[in-house]
């Protein structure tokens, strides 16, 4: 169960109380998981998976893995983070889209049912819960679109420029932290690793870009 604090930092029952989230949980049938890191959280090939997973602590990714095992993270998860069929993107039949802990995590359950039903009492709590759903799935649709931006350039150097400055106006300034590791990153421009970090260093050397760890500031 989170916290007063972690609810109030929760999209997902953002305008919810902590008295009204825990009636919900009861309502809805909720529950709770923990899982360790590397461990999968969820496999959306399987039948009868009909849950909507809430991030409660912690971070995983969303990955889709090709007919030839190629590994692509196309979202990262951290606390408050939904995740659930009816709220990803199809792809292939061949592929396979599995959620992943990157830390240790604890995961709320809620069947989507429970969700989209008319509640007998009218609740209010229970209709903004709706809507916050609905401002998620219009969140994860920007995201696809910024992750579609930075997919169709040409090169390595474009893709990894493309993201750059996607997150340098997120954060409003030309210094921002990557929200995961470089590994990560090189599979969420879909890239070899090893191929990344020489066009990185071509970045530092010329002046493009300077970097300590995972904070990386983008030269005019």
């Amino acid at each position: 169960m989170l916290t007063q604090q972690e609810l109030e930092r929760s999209p997902l029952f953002q305008g919810i109380s902590y008295d009204e989230y825990r009636r919900m949980l009861t309502c809805f049938q909720a529950v709770q998981r923990s899982y360790r890191p590397e461990e999968m959280i969820y496999d959306f090939s399987k039948p009868n998976q009909n849950a909507v997973g809430i991030i409660e602590r912690g971070a995983a990714s969303l990955i889709r893995i090709d007919a030839d095992g190629v590994a692509t993270v196309l979202e990262e998860l951290h606390a408050g983070g939904v995740f659930g069929k009816d709220l990803a993107f199809a792809g292939s039949r061949e592929d396979s889209l599995e959620v992943v802990c990157r830390t240790a995590c604890d995961v709320l359950f809620i069947d989507y049912p429970h969700i989209l039903k008319r509640c007998e009492n009218a609740c209010y709590h229970h209709s903004l819960l709706v809507q916050n759903m609905l401002r998620l799935m219009a969140d994860k649709a920007q995201s696809l679109s910024e992750r579609v931006d930075v997919l169709s350039r040409r090169s390595i150097r474009e893709k990894l420029l493309c993201y750059f400055r996607q997150q340098s106006e997120k954060e409003g300034a030309d210094t921002f932290t990557l929200p995961f590791s470089l590994s990560t990153l090189a599979d969420y421009i879909a890239t070899d690793r090893s191929a990344m970090m020489r066009e990185l260093k071509r970045l530092r050397e010329e002046g493009t870009v300077s970097s300590d760890g995972r904070r990386f500031t983008l030269r005019s």
